[in-house]
């Protein structure tokens, strides 16, 4: 019953299309459907969204949506792997990005004769498609990742399109990950930098690549219009007013103006088949701010 909650969900938040009918093409018979773990969030959405759960068997700590993800065996942190948990799930493949580790798991899964999928992460529209075809193939259901890939591409499309129209001054935004006590910032070849441009923003810190502590430096410097943020990091806070009191903020506009914009950490920072609604709704978060 929580598969199929699950995969509802996806689809609607997807906008829902013929994948939704399950009238799929069956494996010939008598062959097994391949046992499959994805170690991603997003990928795992993938595996919901082509309604091929049932063959999941299971999943890292990230995958936490549609929610009967989170009722799936758990392998443990993407990049703090064990062989031996995996292998225990007997998968014929394992779908992952090259954030995936460490290399040596990978090795011993390889020498086991498991399928192992990596997908490159490089936060563009490129990894979402690589990731619904590494799900398709794994899974032996091509011809459905390349349907869903097809309409995906025409969300995307529109989604830019409809950022593009916007030709009003783009915001100085600054990415702020918080979900410990030491909070950091993101510079270049992150996530959320290119999450902050494919919604019409500027991430206001550059130079550097990666993330770095927050700092009161760092944030008189950066002069943010707008502070983004995950849900999980205000959770983290104890609310949206406690995260105001860090004194680092007080030194930005954005502080002056409480121009605060969040949203989930895996639909902002997952780069899975909702990216078109994550970057629709950034868009006109950050408009609003």
């Amino acid at each position: 019953m929580r598969t199929m909650q699950g995969r509802r969900e996806a689809l609607r938040l997807l906008g829902g299309s013929a994948l939704a009918a399950g009238a799929w093409p069956v494996l010939a018979q008598g062959t097994r459907a391949p046992r499959l773990v994805t170690i991603s969030g997003a990928i795992t959405e993938v595996v919901y969204v082509l309604g091929v759960e049932s063959q999941l068997v299971g999943t890292d700590t990230t995958s936490l949506y549609p929610e009967a993800a989170r009722q799936t065996a758990k392998v443990g942190y993407m990049r703090q792997l064990s062989a031996e948990g995996l292998l225990s799930l007997k998968p014929d493949a394992v779908i992952a990005t090259t954030e995936a580790g460490p290399p040596v798991v990978l090795d011993q899964l390889r020498t086991a004769g498991i399928v192992l999928e990596l997908v490159q992460a490089d936060h563009s529209w490129g990894e979402v498609q690589r990731k619904v075809a590494a799900v398709g193939r794994a899974a032996a259901r091509e011809s459905q990742a390349r349907e869903l890939t097809a309409r995906l591409d025409g969300e995307w499309a529109q989604v830019q399109k409809q950022v593009a129209a916007d030709t009003g001054r783009k915001p100085r935004v600054l990415f702020v990950l918080s979900h410990s006590a030491s909070p950091q910032v993101s510079g270049e070849k992150t996530a959320a930098h290119a999450m902050i441009g494919f919604a019409g923003g500027v991430n206001c810190l550059s130079g550097f690549q990666g993330y770095r502590p927050m700092t009161a430096e760092a944030m008189a410097s950066a002069a943010p219009d707008v502070i983004l943020t995950t849900t999980q990091s205000i959770e983290a806070h104890g609310g949206a007013e406690k995260f105001w009191q860090r004194p680092e903020l007080a030194l930005t506009p954005a502080f002056k103006r409480r121009a605060l914009v969040t949203q989930d950490a895996l639909l902002l920072l997952g780069f899975g088949p909702r990216l078109p609604v994550a970057v629709g709704e950034l868009h006109k978060s950050l408009r609003a701010a």
